[in-house]
């Protein structure tokens, strides 16, 4: 297998300092891109957009906590047990994390948005506009426990 070099484009800055699973939705947060490598037409035309999805790294998950078969998610034995690609887990082989959230402003090189469920200071590595095009093509189906445990998350 191959292996990728990454480098951020930006960090988040404000919203929450530690992560806890529930209560993302009023969390408010700023992705500030690095001025070293990009200029406010980074940004342009996205505040015509309602959401963006932003592409993140859980930096802070160390080697040791990083899951690469199945387990009960959140660790909830009344859950059933799945593979780490069946859940949405922080502690993924690659670390990667994924979240659409609402655009509040576009501002030089920050993006300000609301349901991101990314610390302060976690690197951003993309952000795409969200487009109905791209959103699922027909019925999305799910288990109970995926419904159970987002019920308090946003």
């Amino acid at each position: 297998m191959s292996s990728f070099t990454l480098t951020p484009i930006g960090h988040v800055a404000g919203g929450r300092r530690e992560a806890i699973d529930d209560d993302w939705g009023h969390s408010q947060a700023s992705i500030t891109l690095d001025p070293a490598r990009f200029s406010a037409d980074a940004l342009l035309g996205l505040d015509s957009f309602s959401h963006a999805e932003v592409v993140f790294l859980f930096d802070q998950v160390g080697d040791d906590q990083i899951t690469s078969g199945a387990r009960h998610p959140r660790g909830n034995p009344d859950w059933p047990k799945v593979g780490i690609f069946a859940q949405r887990g922080r502690n993924r082989p690659n670390r990667l994390g994924v979240s659409v959230c609402r655009i509040v402003a576009v501002d030089g090189l920050c993006l300000t948005v609301t349901g991101l469920d990314a610390i302060d200071g976690t690197p951003v590595l993309d952000i795409k506009p969200v487009m109905s095009g791209f959103q699922p093509r027909g019925e999305v189906r799910e288990p109970d426990w995926a419904r159970a445990i987002m019920a308090e998350y946003w």
